[in-house]
């Protein structure tokens, strides 16, 4: 099937992308001491070269004490640190590229070093990793307050140091998905309770934070899940209803965009409907959506880490879904951690020359 809906240009709050590619973001680990080095600033650049139409760094952590779990993992926060992250946006558009950073707090997880612990106490709603699983304290206000503001001020630098729009990682069983997931948010605060909709008032008050901070046409995009790390089978939104009253106060407070992570973006949302996640995110909000998920490859990506290898797929059903209107965006990870060419061998139709995954992709800055 030609690939031609993927690469109309597509605009939204004030950025317009050459294409619908999106570089999901992945978690790489190179950046020591927390410091991204010339060799991450190629690496984008390398996709910028690419044509990938906007590319989402890697999680880099905000400023609090416990907000990531492993040491090379990269901040947004410090002198030194946003002195290299403006070298890498540099790169990136002398590369041709757009970019937004992904501000991250990892929440009650665990280091990935067991030689290694944060310089702090964790962070969590309420003491615990996954359900049952208690692990630290719960946040007191003062602690939530300060976490809120601290993704104001990644954003505001974001911003300032010419970065073309933000994403807060809101999925997969991190911070703000450990507020909204009620096995992990016992509170009995205004940021907790029985209802998804009030466990969601902390990325609420994150976004409208961050857009204070960045003014009224900034793009800000937010990515969620219903799976997480802890629990693959997780959903928060068992309905469509659901998922309203979920997504439209998040939209309301300020995102612009969702970035709706599945496994496996094929995978419908409800029953009665084969719309997935990234589908019903703009049908009930009308707002920019991102779909994500296993896209172009045969495996999915969690397997990934454990060493499954995977190889190029079909794109039919995507490119379906994606002239019918499901959703604006198509998030790319593996496949373009592997080869930063994947977009421009999918616009010239080189699909001969498209290259399997391998794990041992992560080890190295390709």
């Amino acid at each position: 099937m030609p690939a031609d809906a993927l690469f109309t240009p597509f605009s939204f709050k004030g950025l317009t992308l050459k294409n619908r590619v999106v570089m999901a973001p992945m978690t790489r680990s190179f950046s020591p001491g927390g410091v991204p080095t010339a060799e991450v600033a190629a690496y984008y650049r390398r996709r910028a070269e690419g044509e990938v139409g906007l590319i989402i760094s890697e999680g880099t952590g905000v400023r609090r004490p416990a907000s990531l779990n492993d040491p090379n993992i990269p901040r947004f926060h410090g002198e030194t640190e946003l002195a290299a992250w403006k070298t890498v946006v540099d790169e990136v558009h002398k590369g041709g590229g757009l970019m937004a950073p992904q501000l991250w707090h990892v929440g009650a997880v665990r280091s990935r070093n067991p030689d290694w612990s944060p310089p702090g106490a964790y962070d969590s709603p309420s003491g615990y990793s996954s359900p049952g699983k208690q692990f630290g304290e719960p946040m007191s206000e003062e602690e939530v307050a300060d976490a809120i503001a601290a993704f104001a001020d990644a954003a505001r630098d974001a911003k300032a140091l010419g970065y073309d729009a933000v994403e807060l990682h809101g999925a997969h069983g991190y911070l703000i998905d450990q507020f909204f997931w009620d096995g992990t948010n016992l509170r009995e605060d205004a940021f907790g309770g029985p209802h998804l909709p009030g466990r969601a008032r902390f990325a609420a008050e994150i976004l409208k934070a961050v857009r204070a901070a960045v003014g009224p046409d900034y793009p800000v995009i937010i990515r969620l899940s219903q799976w997480k790390q802890q629990d693959f089978t997780a959903k928060l939104a068992k309905t469509p209803a659901e998922m309203e009253a979920w997504l439209v106060p998040l939209a309301e407070a300020g995102a612009d965009a969702f970035h709706c992570s599945q496994r496996r973006f094929w995978e419908p949302e409800f029953e009665g409907s084969d719309l997935n996640f990234a589908g019903w995110a703009k049908k009930l909000t009308g707002k920019v959506s991102i779909t994500v998920g296993s896209v172009g490859l045969s495996g999915e990506f969690v397997a990934s880490y454990g060493g499954e290898a995977s190889t190029p797929a079909s794109l039919d059903e995507l490119l379906r879904r994606l002239d019918r209107g499901d959703f604006d965006l198509v998030a790319v990870g593996r496949a373009l951690l592997q080869d930063p060419q994947w977009v421009v061998k999918i616009r010239q139709d080189r699909r001969d020359e498209l290259m399997n995954y391998d794990a041992s992709a992560l080890r190295t800055l390709a």
